[in-house]
């Protein structure tokens, strides 16, 4: 009965299905709209989410660990879920400079997974985190301090589009005198990169950036950026080949908002189980797979084959 009561599916909000996990000290998988809580004898001990930097990317990007370091320490204890403790051990990493790096993913992801507090999708028990235990944190901290996060925010700037979408620069926004932080954020806003994609690139947290972001826009210095025009059709061609070229599933690779998402986990271990998913959704796995590595600059061109494949199926 009580393993039925955890793995249902319900419309419960996911603050109010977390606080009574807690109370039964439950260890698994909270799956939410918005990315996954991994919770150990009711204590938060990872979360993520698909639209704010991976620690991998934190870690490597900061030069406080070698890419290398990283997926060594995937290799030799990804499938016992101790890729923290491998770090430490190893000498790659310190355990305070990991532990700070792991507490600032964490906090920053669980913003956007109770930022509007949406339903809890699913629970499995027993689920375990690829990385291991690093620090937990009681679920009643968690709740008050993405409370207090969202609460801040909204006086800056009470729009939280600007949390998602990608960002342009005003015109004359680069005559303006602004601190150092947020001069170098506005820096790297393009158009095109959002808040976590900003962050990734500065090798800062999230909320940092989102704060300086969302000054920005009460300045009025950047707004959502006007989404781009629907391409073109590709015409037919004249003459078809004898048969179209297949379309490798790996150069595809994973989908995600966050472009250096890959050198830590592939999507299956990281996109957030959605309503139809059926069975033991892939946002479980607990091990990064090899799909997860960056592609090979051999790899074909994927969007020029789907185009060639595209035009050949109009004939």
């Amino acid at each position: 009965m009580i393993t039925q009561l955890l793995t249902s599916r319900t419309d419960e909000p996911a603050s109010a299905r977390l606080a009574a996990l807690a109370e039964r000290s439950a260890s698994g998988a909270l799956s939410t709209e918005a990315g996954i809580v991994y919770l150990a004898a009711g204590h938060v001990v990872h979360v993520e989410s698909a639209v704010t930097p991976a620690l991998g990317d934190l870690l490597t990007h900061s030069g406080a660990l070698a890419p290398d370091g990283w997926w060594e320490a995937i290799d030799r204890a990804g499938r016992r879920c101790r890729v923290g403790r491998q770090l430490v051990d190893s000498g790659h990493l310190a355990a305070g400079a990991l532990e700070l790096c792991h507490l600032g993913a964490l906090f920053d992801a669980a913003y956007f997974v109770l930022a509007h507090d949406g339903p809890a999708l699913r629970f499995r028990p027993g689920v375990a985190h690829w990385l291991g235990a690093v620090r937990s944190v009681p679920v009643a901290t968690v709740l008050r301090e993405s409370g207090r996060r969202r609460e801040l925010l909204h006086r800056i700037w009470p729009e939280p589009a600007v949390d998602l979408v990608p960002l342009a620069r005003v015109p004359g926004a680069e005559d303006v005198d602004l601190p150092a932080r947020r001069s170098r954020i506005l820096a790297q806003v393009d158009g095109v990169r959002t808040a976590a994609q900003i962050a990734t690139a500065l090798a800062c947290r999230t909320f940092h950036t989102l704060v300086e972001l969302r000054r920005l826009a009460a300045a009025g210095l950047v707004a959502p950026a006007t989404p781009a025009a629907p391409a073109a059709p590709v015409a037919p061609v004249a003459h078809a080949a004898p048969a179209a070229p297949a379309v490798p599933a790996a150069a595809a690779g994973p989908q995600t908002p966050v472009a250096s998402r890959a050198p830590e986990t592939p999507m299956a271990s990281r996109a957030p189980e959605t309503p139809a998913a059926s069975g033991v959704p892939a946002a479980v796995s607990t091990v990064p797979g090899p799909a997860s590595r960056p592609p090979s600059p051999d790899e074909p061109d994927t969007a020029l084959l789907r185009r060639l494949l595209h035009a050949l199926e109009a004939l």
